[in-house]
């Protein structure tokens, strides 16, 4: 595939260490800042949470810039991200590439690729960052590839501004209601703070003792958090809080700290701790810990518009579905047939 002002190559793969050999480096930790676009997480995502019947990462290549689409085949022939509920953003990934118009083209050419060469009738995305231009670039590479494209909302992404900010400041600035129920609670009951960088397995029971023992639904994928701790542990980015009501752990949070940024990953804490609000308190602890000693600059709720999340943060990032139909097929027809029809009536953008 080509254009006549770029010349650009395009494969795919089905292969994880094909990927490797082929990236050469480009989609590790060194090259990707952003943890959810780097091979080794789109590795451990479909070794314990495949989200399809088999993997195909589509590359496009022009002299160094590459760009990466990681997606995964339905049982139907269509195509999804290769995502899972762990996975906090969905993007394409580039490596070598400053410059927008040749991201655009990278993208579009994958795009015109997996319409022609692989007539795929429907590639379903998310959840795409709106922000920092993910969403409008994967929709107009795809539109201009000759799909026909469908937006709508998917969730949010609450964050905290945090740039040279102390503990004190940040939570001077945080309602009052919180701050009350935070004194309040710490004067009442004996908890203990811990925050772990390292790995093993004692504290990581107590994590699983936690949430097995919470109000939340069995864990998607133990298998693949576990994994997850332990790998960034030995990066030194994992932040693992344990709160321990007179000795007993009744809290937990994992966060990862990397590039001045905090992601708050998973929380949970014990039902019949409930009155003593430790998931809250543990917060605080977290919030000043990431704060005060790892001076980060932004702190990441995750997803989800949860009505507690707008007391820690400062403002909600919008993240998006992204559905595209390919018009050279008729399940494609079909698909964007009913996807106007509906979406139209709920007011949703339609390309």
């Amino acid at each position: 595939m080509g254009d006549s002002a770029l010349w650009v190559k395009g494969e795919y793969f089905d292969d994880f260490d094909a990927v490797e050999a082929a990236a050469r480096g480009s989609l590790d930790r060194t090259a990707q800042p952003a943890l959810f676009n780097r091979l080794e997480w789109f590795r451990r995502t479909w070794a314990h949470c495949p989200p399809g019947v088999r993997p195909l990462v589509a590359r496009a290549v022009s002299e160094k810039a590459q760009c990466w689409l990681f997606l995964a085949r339905q049982q139907d022939g269509s195509l999804t991200a290769l995502a899972s509920w762990y996975t906090l953003a969905f993007q394409p990934v580039f490596s070598g590439v400053a410059d927008d118009a040749l991201k655009l083209r990278l993208l579009t050419a994958i795009a015109k690729r997996v319409r022609g060469t692989l007539k795929v009738k429907r590639l379903a995305l998310a959840p795409v960052p709106v922000e920092d231009g993910s969403a409008a670039l994967l929709a107009t590479a795809f539109r201009r590839a000759g799909w026909k494209v469908v937006r709508s909302s998917a969730t949010v992404n609450w964050i905290a501004d945090t740039p040279e900010i102390s503990f004190a400041r940040y939570w001077s600035a945080r309602p009052g209601e919180l701050r009350s129920t935070v004194a309040r609670k710490l004067a009442k009951a004996q908890i203990d703070f811990d925050v772990h960088t390292t790995f093993d397995a004692v504290t990581w029971k107590s994590y699983e003792v936690i949430y097995k023992e919470s109000w939340k639904p069995d864990e998607g994928s133990a298998d693949f958090l576990r994994a997850m701790a332990a790998h960034e542990a030995a990066a030194g980015t994992l932040r693992l809080g344990i709160a321990k009501l007179d000795g007993r752990p009744v809290a937990a949070q994992i966060w990862t700290v990397e590039n001045g940024s905090a992601i708050i990953h998973k929380l949970a804490y014990v039902e019949d701790a409930a009155e003593h609000s430790p998931g809250t308190l543990l917060s605080a602890a977290m919030f000043e810990h990431v704060l005060d000693k790892d001076g980060v600059s932004l702190i990441d709720y995750g997803t989800g518009n949860d009505g507690y999340k707008a007391n820690w943060m400062d403002r909600a990032r919008p993240l998006e579905h992204l559905e595209m139909y390919n018009p050279r097929t008729i399940g494609g027809w079909v698909g964007w047939a009913r996807a106007t029809l509906g979406n139209l009536v709920r007011g949703r953008s339609v390309d």
